[in-house]
């Protein structure tokens, strides 16, 4: 966990650019590194949001503390900088009355063994996405423009968000009710008239086929950002199933053919220096979808640190997007037959 001192008036410094047209993101009490998959894992915590920034320098200043402010906070070059100067005529942390009712909720925590939920207006509302396994996700037609471009990212593998224009011409299609196939983000959505399934987009390994990964043996190897793999013998390289699936053996084919036709070629295959058949990954070395957690992480459903340690340790932790009183009860979830997740 990194914690950072981040204070009410760059939560308003943000507002002040987002109605200048900006995408900035929300700044939250915690969030997961947006550095993927390098850093899975690791928390970003804020527990200073009520506070503002000319109070802060005064309790460092009464403990005997300094500090540093960075130069480039005085450049107008920066859109930070004169958002900053645009709120200076009532103060630095002037505004903070005026914030203090909207800030509410952003209540300051103290690092410990349990953080907050986060507060309802700013953890996902709506249909959240349902889990199918292997990281497929099914998705409701009213799902949150956020909430889908989450999952989005997450199925995809990638770690940069669509673009605001591409995601609302998706989301008004899908209040449309249109039945329709569209890839945004490297993830495939698959409108039908039953059910909306999202799905890494196969056909890019296709388009774009990059070479074997290697698995040092012993050592967890993310693939494709979806997939952490880790073998014990040495030999074995990751590859997409796309290409290959004929090849597999016979009983590989029936549990990838278990799957949505659309996902299959996005599944991880094992290749050999002293094999030429492909193996369907998981067997022989232990595979896991990296999509579900990360995309409980990003939609704030994870709320105990003790949640983190469980996959650090080897424990399989609980289904994080359906631990909400918020939540549609999901026992009546399909699954995949064959599926390697639960």
């Amino acid at each position: 966990m990194i914690l950072f001192a981040h204070t009410a008036d760059d939560i308003a410094e943000g507002e002040r650019m987002r109605a200048e047209g900006s995408t900035l993101g929300r700044l939250r009490d915690w969030s997961p590194s947006p550095a993927w998959p390098e850093g899975r894992g690791l928390m970003l915590f804020r527990p200073m949001l009520d506070v503002g920034r000319d109070e802060l320098r005064d309790w460092l200043t009464a403990q005997g503390r300094d500090w540093i402010d960075d130069p480039a906070n005085e450049d107008p070059k920066y859109a930070r900088s004169r958002a900053r100067a645009s709120l200076l005529p009532l103060g630095e942390g002037g505004a903070r009355a005026d914030r203090r009712g909207r800030m509410r909720g952003y209540g300051a925590s103290r690092p410990g063994s349990e953080i907050p939920h986060p507060p309802a207006h700013r953890s996902a509302s709506g249909p959240l996405p349902l889990p199918m396994g292997e990281g497929i996700l099914q998705i409701d037609r009213a799902i949150p423009a956020r909430t889908l471009a989450a999952a989005l990212v997450c199925a995809g593998g990638g770690d940069r968000p669509p673009r605001g224009d591409r995601l609302d011409r998706l989301v008004g299609r899908l209040r449309a009710g249109e039945v329709f196939t569209a890839v945004l983000c490297g993830a495939r959505v698959e409108a039908g008239p039953d059910h909306v399934l999202v799905t890494r987009e196969a056909g890019e390994f296709s388009r774009r086929p990059g070479p074997p990964l290697p698995l040092r043996p012993g050592v967890e190897t993310v693939w494709d950002g979806r997939w952490a793999l880790t073998a014990q013998d040495p030999g074995w390289a990751v590859v997409a199933a796309a290409g290959r699936m004929a090849a597999l053996s016979k009983a590989d084919r029936v549990r990838l053919n278990a799957m949505p036709s659309a996902a299959r070629g996005a599944a991880p295959v094992l290749i050999r220096h002293d094999a030429t058949a492909p193996v369907l990954a998981g067997t022989g070395i232990e595979a896991r979808s990296l999509v579900e957690e990360r995309l409980a992480l990003a939609l704030d459903r994870m709320t105990h640190e003790t949640d983190l340690e469980l996959r650090a340790h080897g424990a399989t932790p609980r289904n994080h997007l359906f631990s909400g009183a918020d939540i549609t009860e999901a026992g009546s979830a399909p699954r995949f037959q064959g599926s390697r997740r639960e």
